[in-house]
């Protein structure tokens, strides 16, 4: 017992611990719930707004006597007009090849450390790209009045190998290939200088310290990753290279387009041979689209996991899974 009117202190509350677990309820049971898609009308909108578009268009393409299919049907393999779409693939294949030759080239010159060539890959693009293909065409063709022999021999002395008359050299065909093979260089260059560039530049030095030699790095290491930046527009450009062959006509050269124009011009069926001539050029990018795809997924091998599926790969999966499904059922 304590002393007389004097109060034993109460004891300390003790410390809190932890709050207790409330007892588990029933677990929520989900299986009476229904799934509901998600539900975007504004799709189903535009699809159907695009739908009767494209309907109102092939049907006006199918029912307009004025489009004259069947002179289209006449005169789409007619002999002229394949020498004339064998014209236009020889000048693309001609000046496209030599034309990213040229283009590497002067790529090369322009990552150079030398001021000379640097300097004058810089000028040769600028000048290219800078003028009208049709007046370097026009220019190429009339060389013959700037000069009129072309020789080749020691420079600056009187000895020539070779020298030849320059309108006999330069024909139309020359200067097609001249005008559309140097304007394609100009452009090319800047694709395979910017691909190129586009490299990391820890990949080179990683080679150059495992001391494999210049020539490797750049075959095996920079130009296989660059070729994933330089193929999308190399493509486009030779697409375009496809369709600029057309400007050719002004020399009277005998490509598709100027062979449409001279059997029109007898005919004065003017739109059904235009039509000729588009839906060639159509399956010619079509064709080079789809290289461009399957070139494309093969450089991309070093970027993604797993290649996506090409579109044959995508029908044969759609229908097994289908096949699977009705043998399930």
């Amino acid at each position: 017992m304590g002393a007389p009117g004097i109060q034993t202190p109460a004891k300390a509350d003790a410390p809190a611990g932890p709050a207790p677990v409330p007892a588990a309820g029933p677990r929520d049971d989900y299986q009476g719930y229904r799934v509901v898609p998600a539900r975007h009308p504004g799709r189903w909108v535009g699809t159907a707004v695009v739908a009767i578009g494209v309907a109102a268009v092939l049907f006006s393409l199918f029912t307009n006597p004025r489009w004259e299919w069947d002179v289209v049907a006449e005169w789409f393999t007619a002999e002229s007009v394949v020498r004339g779409l064998a014209e236009t693939l020889k000048l693309t294949v001609i000046a496209g090849s030599l034309g990213f030759v040229l283009g590497f080239v002067l790529a090369l010159m322009r990552l150079s450390a030398s001021p000379l060539l640097v300097s004058v890959s810089w000028t040769f693009s600028w000048i290219f790209r800078s003028t009208p293909l049709l007046v370097q065409l026009l220019l190429w063709y009339n060389l013959g009045y700037l000069y009129e022999k072309i020789s080749l021999g020691i420079p600056f002395t009187d000895v020539r190998f070779f020298e030849v008359q320059t309108t006999t050299l330069i024909s139309q065909f020359a200067a097609a290939v001249l005008g559309l093979t140097l304007n394609q260089a100009a452009y090319s260059a800047e694709i395979i200088r910017g691909g190129i560039l586009a490299v990391d530049q820890g990949q080179l030095e990683a080679a150059a310290a495992l001391g494999i030699p210049a020539w490797r790095r750049s075959t095996r290491i920079v130009l296989p990753q660059a070729m994933r930046s330089i193929l999308p527009t190399a493509f486009n450009e030779i697409i375009g290279l496809v369709k600029g062959t057309s400007i050719v006509y002004v020399l009277a050269y005998s490509e598709l387009f100027y062979t449409v124009q001279v059997i029109y011009n007898r005919t004065q069926q003017v739109l059904p041979l235009l039509l000729v001539a588009t839906i060639w050029y159509v399956v010619i990018t079509s064709v080079l689209s789809i290289f461009q795809y399957y070139i494309e997924r093969h450089y991309s091998k070093g970027a993604l996991r797993s290649l996506p599926p090409t579109p044959l790969q995508r029908v044969r999966k759609f229908f097994a899974s289908h096949a699977t499904t009705r043998s399930a059922s």
